[in-house]
C-alpha cells in the first residue's frame, strides 16, 4: 500500500482543532456524527466534517446478512454520535477519507472491533498498525477460535472476497442518453426496476445520490452513494 499523505493544509487544520499526545504519538480530538458501516464514521474536529475509515480492520458488507448489520449496530454502540473521540492518523486513501485509529480513552476501537469479531484484520494494509500488529492478530485469532460474531459460520467470506465476487450490473452511462434510469442516482444509468443493491453490486463509488434512494446507497443521508470501499 502507497501511503498517500496529507497536503500541509489539512494537517495545520487538524492541529488547530487541537491534539493531546499519548505514547508519543499524536491524537487528534473530535466528536462523532454518525457512523456508516461498521468500518467507516464521520466526526466533527472543530468545523472541520470528517468521514474516518477504521485502519486495518474490514468489517463484513451490509449484504453479508447478519454479519454487516450485527457490525455497524455494534460501532454505533461503541461510537454514538455525540462521543468524544481521539484519532491517530494512519494516511489518506483514494475516496479522500482519513484512515486511522479511533480511541476512546486508552481503547482502541478498531482492536476492540477485531476482538469481538464484528471485524476482521485488514492484513493487506496492517502496516499502518505497526505497534498494534502482534495484538490484532492475536485478538483475531481468538475471536476465530471462539467463533465470535463473524467467525461464527462454517465458511465465512472474508470482506475483500465478497466484494471482487460481485459483478458489475450495467456500464456508465450518463442519464441524458438513456430514458430508463432511476433518478435517484443522476451520475450514471440504473434501471428502476432492478432487484435490490448494495453497493459491492456495482462499480460505482462517491456518486449523487437523490432520495428516496431505493437501494440505500447513502446509508449516512449526505447525498453522497457508496462512500467507503
Amino acid at each position: 500500500m502507497i501511503l498517500k499523505y496529507f497536503t500541509l493544509t489539512a494537517v495545520l487544520l487538524l492541529i488547530q482543532v487541537g491534539s493531546v499526545y499519548a505514547n508519543n504519538t499524536k491524537l487528534f480530538t473530535g466528536t462523532v456524527i454518525s457512523v456508516g458501516d461498521g468500518d467507516t464514521i464521520k466526526a466533527n474536529f472543530g468545523s472541520k466534517k470528517v468521514t474516518i475509515r477504521l485502519a486495518c480492520i474490514d468489517a463484513p458488507e451490509m449484504k453479508q446478512t447478519p454479519w454487516g448489520k450485527q457490525s455497524a449496530d455494534r460501532l454505533k454502540e461503541l461510537l454514538p454520535i455525540g462521543q468524544d473521540i481521539k484519532l491517530r492518523i494512519v494516511n489518506k486513501d483514494r475516496y479522500k477519507r482519513l484512515v486511522g485509529e479511533i480511541y476512546i480513552g486508552n481503547r482502541s476501537i478498531n482492536l476492540t472491533m477485531v476482538q469481538e469479531g464484528k471485524a476482521v484484520v485488514y492484513k493487506e494494509y496492517l502496516s499502518g498498525c505497526i505497534d498494534t500488529r502482534d495484538k490484532f492478530l492475536e485478538l483475531e485469532l481468538n475471536a476465530k477460535t471462539n467463533k465470535l460474531g463473524f467467525w461464527n459460520q462454517r465458511n465465512p467470506v472474508m470482506p475483500w472476497d465478497f466484494r471482487k465476487s460481485k459483478k458489475a450490473v450495467s456500464t456508465p452511462v450518463k442519464q441524458s442518453t438513456q430514458k430508463q434510469c432511476d433518478p435517484s442516482y443522476p451520475d450514471f444509468c440504473l434501471p428502476p426496476n432492478s432487484p435490490d443493491l448494495n453497493c459491492g453490486d456495482i462499480p460505482y463509488r462517491r456518486f449523487t445520490v437523490k432520495q428516496p434512494d431505493p437501494h440505500g446507497f447513502d446509508r449516512d443521508n449526505d447525498g453522497i452513494g457508496c462512500e467507503r470501499n
